[in-house]
């Protein structure tokens, strides 16, 4: 048996920027750090050979790859052709709550099948394909960020360039500062799981226009001033970067937020958040907050929601078990 972990990532600043019809023209970048929480998938031989069992939300026990309902799964495992094996995967968090659970599945996926069968790929070669099975070949109208994330690890700045190439760069800052942003981010589950599908294809129709692009060319500048702050070991503008940022994402497209949680958005500035957003697409799933220590109690009692605790991760997909190994 192989065991892979794969992180779940938060994205601070330029979300958006990562979709081809923006970085195409004017390129991208963000900023995001993957945390302490992961996707576990596990293989080993199907002990009918004939078969490949697959368990994740559902079960699926089928004779041929082209009979899997799921989607990603099914590309995979056909791109690959890896058959009579069961795969298991669970996660520390549910899909639809803007951890970029699809990208982080996609990315375990590919590097435990590549180490079932004996390869090794880089963490880059397994951001890029992972992107081709999501956007070209499934036709996800997503960006590229999760999966460079995922792949990756870490604190990090990256870049979408023009020509469709990524340069992942590490966010390097004082060790204080580190542990200063780790300790004043705060999430809570606001208890909405949502589909983004819908929300990012009308975010990437907008963003071919020119207020739009204007927004996302605004949210790309504070990504680099959020870097170059950092870098300098300040860590006090973070909130008001993230509140700026959250203001222009919400103008991208309908959906991303709502009443209710602009309202709770509202009342976590009125309880000692300097700023925040909704991570993901939006539309529900987690609100992140910076918002000082000594006043992360207050915000807890005034919010009806339940707080996630996390911390920082550094190392990306990686193996955590291999047992009796079976190369194909």
């Amino acid at each position: 048996m192989i065991i892979t972990k794969t992180p779940f990532r938060i994205s601070f600043a330029g979300g958006g920027s990562d979709m081809a019809p923006f970085y195409e023209k004017y390129g991208g970048c963000v900023l995001s750090t993957t945390i302490s929480k992961y996707m576990y998938i596990s293989i080993h031989p199907y002990f009918d050979e004939r078969k490949t069992l697959l368990k994740y939300s559902e079960n699926e026990l089928v004779d041929h790859l082209q009979e899997i309902r799921h989607t990603i799964f099914r590309q995979v495992l056909t791109d690959l052709q890896v058959h009579g094996v069961e795969i298991s995967s669970t996660a520390d968090v549910p899909g639809g709550t803007g951890l970029g659970s699809s990208s982080t599945f996609t990315v375990g996926l590919l590097h435990t099948l590549f180490c079932y069968q004996g390869k090794y790929v880089s963490k880059g070669r397994l951001a890029e394909l992972a992107c081709q099975v999501e956007i070209e070949k499934l036709g996800n109208p997503i960006g590229k960020q999760d999966q460079y994330a995922a792949a990756y690890g870490g604190l990090n700045f990256i870049r979408f360039n023009q020509d469709h190439s990524v340069a992942v760069e590490p966010v390097v800052m004082p060790t204080d500062t580190y542990k200063r942003l780790e300790r004043n981010l705060v999430m809570f589950y606001t208890g909405e799981m949502r589909s983004a599908s819908a929300i990012l294809a009308e975010q990437r129709k907008n963003i071919q226009g020119d207020e739009k692009a204007q927004n996302l060319l605004r949210m790309c500048s504070l990504a680099e001033q959020m870097r170059k702050s950092l870098q300098n070991g300040d860590y006090s503008v973070f909130g008001e970067i993230l509140h700026e940022g959250w203001q222009l994402k919400k103008e991208l497209a309908r959906g991303i937020s709502n009443p209710a949680i602009n309202e709770l958005y509202t009342l976590a500035l009125c309880h000692g958040a300097v700023g925040g957003k909704l991570l993901g697409a939006g539309g529900g799933g987690f609100l992140l907050f910076y918002c000082p220590e000594e006043r992360q109690d207050e915000l807890q009692s005034a919010l009806p929601l339940k707080r996630f605790d996390f911390s920082f991760e550094r190392n990306g997909t990686s193996v955590v078990y291999i047992g009796d190994k079976y190369w194909q």
